[in-house]
């Protein structure tokens, strides 16, 4: 008993470091959130004291027709994109999935949009994708193709988002994948081809159900980090043209440092908060059951 009491103190005393810095970092922070979020507090008045409205930041929110635009198109985004990336990670997994020499270097090539700044990629695509002047639109030219205005239409500067997007983390995707293919028992695979099954077979009967938990991690890490995407798409858009690719990071971080609505900010970043949190227990519970499934 003694010495169970001495680990969980030592446990406690090495953990204390990180969950005082997050203490001061995350949690005070979030509780100035939702403690400001009952009060009316413009930023850009000077000397102005908080005025307590109660719920009425929250219920601004249901008609906000800005806010719902943004919403929709952050789900729209997260959606496509995210199903994008698992279905060619998971592809270009099954093509890496080898110790060779070959596969480490592809490997290490498709790490580079992973490892830049979000804010250089965007500001990279912005230019490739410049209806006049970008590299993309000259190449088109060659194919007989006129220029696209890649970021000026409405429909086509959603693309675009999108498209970057899923270049630039579909290897992390496979990265991923790949660890988690490898990790499979091999006996499995062994035993189903010694009783005739095809490749196909072994994919959607074995392969597929034991990597299941895997995937369930991959899509909730970047299901929750598409809702988060602010970067890039402000460097390549800023929410235009319009309001097209307006996403909900982008749209709260208007309210705060361009209009300065404190109060209402901080109502939107609480909510925003409570719903990837209980977007995250989805994801764990389902991964759970995804575990028991396959033990």
């Amino acid at each position: 008993m003694k010495k169970r009491k001495s680990d969980k103190v030592s446990t406690w005393l090495f953990l204390s470091p990180a969950l005082i810095f997050l203490a001061i970092t995350a949690l005070f922070p979030l509780l100035y959130s939702l403690y400001l979020s009952f009060f009316k507090y413009k930023l850009n008045l000077p000397n102005q004291t908080p005025v307590f409205v109660g719920l009425e930041n929250y219920i601004k929110m249901l008609t906000d027709s800005l806010l719902h635009t943004s919403t929709w198109n952050t789900i729209l985004f997260a959606v496509i994109s995210v199903a994008l990336e698992v279905v060619l990670g998971l592809m270009l997994a099954m093509i890496l999935c080898s110790d060779k020499m070959w596969a480490r270097i592809v490997t290490s090539i498709f790490m580079i949009p992973m490892i830049m700044a979000p804010v250089a990629i965007g500001t990279m695509w912005r230019m490739m994708l410049d209806a006049t002047t970008g590299v993309i639109n000259y190449l088109l030219s060659f194919l007989g193709i006129g220029a696209i205005q890649w970021l000026s239409d409405p429909t086509m500067a959603k693309v675009s988002v999108l498209l970057v997007n899923v270049w630039q983390l579909t290897p992390w995707v496979a990265i991923i994948c790949v660890a988690g293919l490898k990790a499979l028992p091999g006996e499995c695979i062994q035993a189903a081809l010694v009783d005739g099954a095809t490749p196909r077979q072994i994919f959607w009967k074995i392969v597929l159900p034991l990597v299941k938990p895997v995937l369930v991690i991959v899509i909730m890490m970047r299901f929750t980090d598409a809702f988060k995407v602010f970067d890039t798409i402000y460097t390549m858009t800023n929410g235009g043209p319009g309001t097209a690719t307006e996403m909900l990071p982008n749209f709260i971080y208007k309210q705060g440092l361009k209009y300065y609505d404190a109060g209402y900010t901080a109502a939107l970043a609480v909510i925003f908060v409570l719903s990837m949190t209980l977007l995250s227990l989805f994801f764990l519970k389902w991964r759970r059951k995804e575990e028991e499934n396959v033990w």
